[in-house]
């Protein structure tokens, strides 16, 4: 590994012009005081109040922060029904009955930031640090790509020189470049979406070259002082306006596609909420497109993180399905990712409620799926999974659940992305895109590499979807059979 000067590295990473631009007025756009007060005036929402807030949701319409913070304080059972209710209904209006899967892989554990809640944190002397060279992606992606059968991935880096964005680029161009024989085709990953430190302008553009999908960063907690109490000040992750600022540069970078998140358990959930809405309502308003994706994660238990076992702000799965649902309704047209942090029965419920995209068969140590087993896991893992189904499983699950898994990314690949993609959204003109295109990947999948018990269930969703392609989409319909036909005998990667 090549020697770098990581304290000269450190002192070079943040451009205090690429945050002033930004402020208005010295000021940065997570007013707290405004937020405590809409959560303050907003207690006890009348129920009617709540339907009319409810209604404008159906419309695919952005929630205003009081009107979010008027759902956050609903307690009434009946109340809250209605609301997930509405919230699964405005998921299917807005991306049908669809669920997109992806799988994370983490390249490097290389970091020098000492966040308190993180395994990966530079002080732990437990954690195994490693990365990863470019034979060990490709035995990866082989894994991935080849045996599970995935499409999509997040790719995972930990903030440090060795792993700066030229080592980014490299293992993302690799990603993309390896093509894994199957049952009857070939597959690959189509989309590679990224998980990492905040980046300077000029190093977002060549990520954007590369051909990143979404540019994924959370701000941790939105909450100024909690989050200089988990993040050291002599560390790059100390600077919180750096951090908050990334999308604006990633979206000033030309990246059509940026995903935002907060990760619960730091702070009050309700604060955190009203900061991804304001985040999401920023973006829209200044930048003219808001988060393709919005994550939720709680935190987890890590080898030798004790911080993470001691919460303040602990959040139940009651209130985790809520948020859930809350912010389902206040970015009606927006993507939501729930991760296997949660249980099985919980994310599932989730899902029910208007989350949109999952991981699964996930591995989340460094070298995780080609050399599954062969090490202790905690020593290279961030935090400790709660959903371990296989991809198969899962989409079994889904398919019982009247759900179609669907490995589409023919958008991205079509210039439907960035505006174009959202507004389509809103109208729900992409998801008659997706819907033909759901059902040929979920073809290539099940006959590249469903066992035989979820290749039955998912014939019925099949057949279930193709009778509503020929009954709405009657147009449509015979270009579709013509393509549907192709991909049963063997082509891949054919789209609309």
């Amino acid at each position: 590994m090549e020697t770098v000067d990581v304290k000269k590295w450190i002192t070079e990473r943040i451009k205090p012009e690429q945050i002033e631009k930004y402020l208005v007025n010295g000021k940065d756009f997570i007013n707290e005081a405004e937020i405590e007060s809409h959560l303050a005036a907003n207690r006890n929402p009348d129920p009617s109040r709540i339907r009319d807030i409810i209604a404008k949701s159906l419309s695919i319409t952005t929630l205003e922060p009081h009107e979010t913070a008027a759902l956050l304080h609903v307690e009434d059972p009946a109340i809250l029904e209605e609301m997930r209710e509405a919230a699964l209904k405005i998921k299917r209006s807005v991306y049908d009955n669809r669920i997109v899967t992806f799988a994370p892989l983490y390249m490097s554990n290389l970091c020098v930031n000492g966040c308190l809640y993180c395994g990966f944190r530079d002080n732990n002397d437990c954690s195994k640090r490693r990365m990863l060279t470019m034979d060990e992606v490709r035995r990866e992606v082989e894994v991935l790509a080849g045996q599970i059968g995935h499409k999509r991935l997040i790719v995972v880096y930990g903030e440090h020189p060795t792993t700066g964005v030229d080592y980014v680029a490299e293992t993302i161009r690799t990603v993309y470049d390896l093509r894994v024989p199957t049952k009857k085709g070939h597959n690959s990953i189509r989309r590679v979406n990224v998980n990492m430190a905040p980046l300077q302008i000029d190093e977002l553009k060549m990520l954007r070259d590369v051909g990143i999908g979404t540019y994924q960063v959370f701000q941790e907690t939105y909450h100024k002082a909690t989050y200089a109490k988990v993040h050291p000040a002599a560390t790059l992750k100390g600077n919180y306006l750096w951090r908050l600022y990334c999308m604006h540069r990633a979206l000033e970078a030309g990246i059509d596609d940026v995903g935002i998140g907060a990760l619960f358990g730091l702070y009050d959930w309700r604060f955190e909420v009203m900061g991804l809405i304001y985040h999401a309502r920023e973006l829209e308003s200044r930048c003219g497109i808001g988060p393709h994706t919005i994550s939720f994660p709680r935190i987890e238990q890590a080898i030798n993180t004790p911080y993470a076992s001691e919460l303040p702000y602990n959040v139940s799965d009651a209130d985790f399905l809520k948020l859930v649902t809350v912010i389902r309704l206040s970015v009606p047209h927006t993507g939501m990712i729930v991760t296997c942090r949660e249980q099985a029965a919980l994310k599932d419920k989730c899902i029910l409620s208007g989350c949109t995209q999952t991981d699964s068969s996930s591995q989340i140590g460094i070298g995780g799926y080609s050399e599954l087993g062969s090490v202790q896991e905690g020593e290279r893992q961030q935090f400790i999974l709660g959903d371990t189904r296989s991809l198969d499983t899962m989409i079994r699950d889904y398919a019982d659940m009247g759900m179609i898994t669907s490995f589409c990314t023919a958008g991205y690949r079509c210039g439907r992305t960035g505006k174009c993609i959202m507004d389509m959204l809103r109208t729900g003109q992409e998801g008659k895109f997706c819907k033909l295109n759901a059902v040929i990947t979920f073809r290539e999948w099940l006959d590249d590499f469903a066992s035989e018990k979820t290749k039955i269930a998912g014939e019925k969703i099949i057949q279930k979807e193709i009778d509503e392609i020929r009954e709405k989409s009657p147009k449509a319909f015979e270009q579709f059979m013509k393509t549907y036909i192709r991909t049963v005998n063997g082509e891949r990667d054919i789209y609309f």
